[in-house]
């Protein structure tokens, strides 16, 4: 789509009113009004955003999310072939996109682009990572310093990073191809969203 105004309105085209639905943690989808729309009563959402929640409240949450009809999220990066990389650290995101939910949407702007995995796992590294641990208060090497340790170690591999308990980088997944077919809609915005 254009723009971050005209998500919302697709995403609505892509679920009927009524179904479960659930989300990742994502920046990107409350910068589109995404989950304004989800909250608007149309559907059974699953908000783990709701406030007063406990630990144990959002951990449900995550579970049920399994049985959604429609789970939404973003991506860390996509490649102009078309994979999709996400890195989490509770894994619930990555999750819900390999298997649960009956459809996924992945909503995401268009600096998450990247011309192969390469420049994905780089991406993650640095600007994906720091930035989420920013937004999280993780007191990770890469909040500090703006990039993952590993490439001031020069040891820019997928899973090499810091040993903090805060460390966000602990599940990594490529999606290359979807066997149900329409399963996983991706929809890509000519804006920059998201971190």
């Amino acid at each position: 789509v254009e723009s971050k105004a005209d998500v919302a309105g697709k995403v609505r085209e892509l679920m009927s009113e009524g179904q479960t639905v659930a989300v990742g943690g994502s920046m990107t989808l409350f910068e589109c009004g995404v989950i304004d729309l989800l909250r608007s009563g149309s559907y059974r959402f699953l908000d783990r955003y709701a406030g007063d929640m406990t630990r144990d409240d959002v951990e449900k949450i995550y579970r049920e999310s399994f049985f959604a009809d429609t789970y939404l999220c973003s991506a860390n990066a996509i490649t102009e072939n078309g994979e999709l990389y996400n890195v989490d650290g509770n894994s619930n995101r990555v999750a819900a996109i390999c298997y649960g939910p009956k459809s996924v949407i992945i909503v995401a702007g268009y600096n998450k682009i990247v011309g192969d995995i390469d420049e994905a796992i780089d991406r993650v590294k640095r600007t994906a990572a720091p930035a989420n641990t920013t937004r999280l208060s993780c007191q990770t090497y890469c909040r500090e310093k703006g990039e993952c340790m590993s490439l001031a170690q020069g040891e820019p591999g997928m899973t090499a990073g810091c040993g903090s308990p805060a460390r966000i980088c602990c599940s990594y997944v490529v999606s290359a191809y979807q066997r149900v077919k329409g399963r996983i809609k991706v929809i890509i915005v000519g804006e920059e969203l998201g971190y």
